[in-house]
């Protein structure tokens, strides 16, 4: 089963369960799908649509961050409820010591010895863990073991 088709029938049980909550998430996503569809005028695959959902997940992360300087718990806490509804439809992600061992691999294979090979270094790991990594914990996993060579 595809991940669309994976979405749209947890949609559907959400609806059958009344779990308002969950359909509301759901349905915002399955719009920005078709909204990308639409624009774009290519049928989404699997990777696609897991960039759009880490693209939702980010904006509902500055919603949220914005939500509480504002002070605003409660908008806070729906859009954390969306992101957890979301994390589900991503592949596993990767821990922080599991992250440092990649770099830690990645500056090796490029023989980056200073800050000054961070871009050598982003490019190669931003292709290898864009799936399971957020790019903000990439850059502060590579800035960091650059920093300590």
């Amino acid at each position: 089963m595809s991940l669309r088709e994976t979405i749209n029938q947890d949609l559907k049980n959400a609806m059958k369960a009344k779990d308002t909550k969950k359909r509301d998430a759901l349905r915002l996503l399955t719009s920005a799908l078709k909204q990308i569809e639409v624009d774009e005028r290519k049928e989404l695959h699997d990777e696609d649509i897991i960039k759009i959902i880490q693209t939702q997940i980010k904006r509902r992360n500055d919603a949220a961050n914005q939500y509480k300087e504002a002070g605003r718990e409660d908008l806070m806490q729906i859009e954390l409820a969306e992101i957890a509804y979301y994390e589900c439809y991503l592949p596993k992600q990767l821990t922080t010591e599991e992250l440092e061992q990649e770099i830690k691999t990645i500056i090796e294979k490029t023989a980056a010895s200073s800050m000054k090979d961070m871009g050598k270094v982003m490019g190669i790991a931003t292709k290898e863990l864009a799936r399971r990594a957020d790019g903000k914990r990439i850059s502060d996993a590579v800035k960091k073991a650059l920093a300590s060579l």
